[in-house]
């Protein structure tokens, strides 16, 4: 029992920064003990933050404590040093599986305090006061404990790397900056450490700025979301009044169009509570990538934070909000409307006003496309002007029309010199981007011509399969001939079928990932569709190739 006490007494007058009995002991105002220079030290370190806190309950102090030496305890060690008795570390001062090991402590090990990136070894308190002491050691790069202190030394050379290669995007020593990195673009791993630290807060002001733009969006949702339920119960009760009122002939009809506005209403809510969820896992994963940007634009050691950057920096591809910029409606309030016209029209509701009544329901869409067009009248409406780029005219095209016609020619064009030029495919395309619903139509005319939508991140020079309409990701081409049509995308060719026109109209509804092409003539005939996710603002293009074609020409044409 006497020797448990004395092992109390030893741990309650030991200082837990490092881990020895108390040297020149003060308490501060939480009630904790520390050696003077140690408490000292912590502060000194804290002041840089504006903090000063205690390194055990972290209760925080302001202002910053004046420190006396505690005479009772100062006296209580001198009697156990003349004992001979040391005070035990504590057990959580001991490294354990998941923590970095003083590399200088014999048998059980105690935790580290620092790294050296100098010396690449890892020390306790006690084992780092040299570091603290000797002028030479003082300048050494000290760091929070790290595991992989050996992946900061080159496997060719063995010695620490403090460079880093931006040819060849890695960290390297001196010496392979002399040999294999020669006549390289190398700095010093502070250096690329600051500008990839520049990079990092630029992407975190992106993520912010996205996480404001989710959640303000995820608002307009909610708002919408509570529109669409309160016009429909509104819808709801009008029109169980208004056919209370009408004779028995009309009872099936009033189940239906219940049927309709709760069966639209779900739909509707679906789609809206569908968007939410996904912006909701897209704030999460952004806030998420955010705190990990956060952690690693802390790390001190350059070589780890290059060595990470890439990893943690990737950002995903955002969701598409074009889709939450709703357009006004009325919503459920048309059905009320036409079903109070027609209870004073009893003989024409089941012959001509139930097509009405089905419309009106059919048109609640809040967030997705409308259907595509049956007729050329209603492509039409869709339709809008369109005009070529020169900037972007291959030199063997002549602009002409308003720049709406390209017509390939025997002479090169004396167009400037343009970064958007395309320099090996006869191509053109048009100026502005085509965002939403359009339509157009290409009156074409020779041995074969190209109509396309592109992004406009498509290369304008280099191999064919680069810039080439159709023959890469980043374009959809129908290809017309005398005698066929063939539709090309990401270089996969698919022969189609359909009525010779030298008209080939257009339609690109961008937000919900359709692209058609159609025959025209006197009717319309679909050559073909295309359904996917177009992650780019869209523009059309034009080919006029083969040198044979001389002549051939393809207009945008107006059809308003």
């Amino acid at each position: 029992m006497a020797q448990k006490g004395v092992q109390l007494d030893q741990e309650s007058i030991s200082c837990s920064i490092c881990l020895d009995l108390l040297k020149d002991p003060v308490t501060i105002p939480c009630g904790h003990n520390y050696c003077m220079t140690c408490v000292e030290r912590f502060w000194d370190e804290e002041d840089e933050k504006n903090i000063c806190s205690c390194p055990q309950c972290r209760q925080t102090f302001t202002p910053r404590p004046v420190l006396v030496k505690n005479t009772m305890l100062a006296d209580l060690v001198e009697q156990l040093k003349k004992t001979g008795l040391q005070a035990a570390p504590a057990d959580h001062c001991y490294a354990g599986p998941e923590d970095v090991a003083c590399d200088f402590c014999t048998g059980r090990k105690l935790k580290a305090l620092k790294s050296c990136l100098v010396c690449l070894v890892s020390y306790c308190e006690k084992h780092l006061q040299p570091h603290y002491d000797v002028a030479q050691l003082k300048r050494h790069k000290l760091v929070e404990p790290c595991k992989k202190l050996q992946d900061n030394i080159c496997s060719r050379h063995d010695e620490v790397m403090k460079m880093f290669c931006r040819t060849d995007q890695q960290c390297i020593c001196s010496l392979c900056s002399v040999e294999e990195h020669k006549g390289h673009d190398t700095v010093s791993g502070a250096s690329e450490r600051t500008e990839r630290q520049r990079e990092l807060e630029g992407s975190r002001h992106k993520i912010q700025q996205r996480i404001q733009d989710r959640e303000k969006a995820m608002k307009v949702l909610q708002q919408q979301l509570e529109t669409i339920n309160g016009s429909a119960d509104k819808a709801v009760k009008d029109s169980e009044k208004i056919f209370t009122e009408l004779i028995s002939l009309l009872e099936k009809r009033r189940s239906d169009v219940k049927q309709q506005i709760r069966s639209q209403q779900e739909t509707e809510g679906s789609r809206v509570k569908e968007l939410q969820e996904k912006l909701e896992q897209e704030i999460t994963e952004l806030k998420r990538k955010d705190a990990d940007l956060k952690q690693l634009s802390h790390t001190q050691d350059h070589i780890q934070f290059l060595q990470n950057y890439p990893s943690v920096s990737a950002l995903s591809e955002p969701t598409d909000s074009s889709s939450i910029n709703i357009r006004p409606l009325r919503y459920f309030e048309d059905v009320t409307a036409t079903l109070s016209e027609l209870r004073d029209k009893l003989q024409d509701i089941l012959r001509e006003k139930w097509t009405n009544i089905s419309l009106a329901l059919t048109e609640v869409d809040v967030l997705l496309s409308q259907p595509e067009p049956k007729t050329r009248a209603g492509f039409l409406q869709y339709s809008q002007e369109i005009t070529l780029d020169p900037n972007t005219a291959n030199t063997w095209l002549l602009l002409s029309e308003g720049n709406r016609k390209a017509t390939l020619m025997s002479q090169q064009q004396s167009y400037s010199s343009h970064r958007d030029r395309f320099t090996l495919s006869e191509q053109v395309l048009n100026r502005e981007s085509l965002t939403g619903r359009c339509y157009w139509e290409v009156e074409w005319s020779g041995t074969g011509v190209g109509v396309a939508v592109t992004y406009k991140n498509i290369s304008r020079a280099g191999w064919l399969n680069e810039c080439g309409f159709g023959v890469n990701n980043k374009s959809w081409a129908l290809y017309c001939e005398q005698n066929s049509y063939d539709f090309w995308h990401n270089n996969i060719r698919t022969p189609l079928s359909g009525p010779q026109s030298s008209r080939v109209g257009v339609y690109l509804d961008h937000r919900a990932g359709i692209l058609s092409f159609y025959s025209v003539s006197e009717t319309m005939t679909l050559l073909h569709r295309v359904q996917t996710t177009f992650t780019q603002p869209l523009y059309a293009g034009l080919w006029i190739g083969y040198w044979f074609n001389v002549g051939g020409s393809a207009e945008i044409c107006k059809v308003k």
